[in-house]
């Protein structure tokens, strides 16, 4: 019996206004990144060292505005939450690299959304198991075009809000972050030698909440292009 094995693209982001594409390597998340989130999640993160999870790199859907992204709800959740964040696309490779020199790896940094299956990844915490079935399926990484570090500067603080169907679930401002980017990039590089391709999501602010088909969510940091999704129904 044979069969072909399917040449599958590398998923990647757009890179604003170069026409240029941004091949994804690898997703890395740091939790309880956000004093008040910690809180609200039943942790303190002032206590703790960064913490890392992943996602899978095809877990990402990019969405260039103004275009709004549509987003089913996903197999096996009843409680599918939103987690609003800053994203570091990694340009250049590094282990054990200093915080004073980590700003140094970064090519760029996109508005991204942490969709998790909220129950599942609860369930596997009381368990003391992995999170992955909470944090990594299809469409958990939701990502708006990448802005190179060249053209928007280090970015150190700047507010983060996300809207659901015009409201304010969550705010926040990126010098909240209890690690700091360079800081948690020295942590990672640590665990992993970070590559071109890399992708870091650095945290969510307070407010995470449920999300339910017919809602529209949309994410803004100062400075970069928002990210727009409606949640739809699955297909069958």
């Amino acid at each position: 019996m044979q069969y072909a094995v399917p040449a599958w693209d590398l998923p990647s982001v757009p890179v604003l206004g170069t026409g240029q594409q941004f091949p994804v390597r690898h997703i890395y998340c740091v939790g309880r990144n956000y004093a008040e989130h910690a809180k609200e999640m039943g942790g303190d993160a002032t206590k703790e060292p960064p913490f890392f999870f992943t996602k899978a790199a095809d877990s990402v859907v990019p969405i260039v505005a103004p275009a709004v992204g549509r987003i089913a709800y996903p197999m096996a959740t009843r409680n599918f939450h939103h987690e609003l964040e800053l994203v570091v696309a990694i340009g250049k490779s590094g282990a054990n690299v200093k915080a004073a020199d980590a700003n140094g790896l970064i090519f760029g940094y996109a508005v991204g959304l942490d969709m998790t299956r909220r129950d599942l990844q609860n369930d596997m915490r009381e368990k003391k198991r992995p999170w992955d079935i909470g944090k990594s399926f299809t469409q958990a990484a939701p990502i708006a075009s990448i802005h190179p570090i060249g053209q928007t500067g280090v970015l150190t603080r700047g507010e983060v809000t996300l809207l659901v169907n015009g409201e304010r679930r969550q705010h926040g401002d990126l010098a909240d972050m209890v690690w700091d980017v360079p800081h948690m990039l020295e942590f990672l590089s640590k665990l992993y030698r970070l590559e071109p391709g890399d992708l870091v999501f650095t945290g969510t602010p307070a407010g995470v909440g449920a999300v339910n088909v017919g809602d529209r969510l949309e994410g803004r940091i100062d400075g970069l292009t928002p990210l727009t999704i409606d949640i739809v129904a699955p297909t069958a």
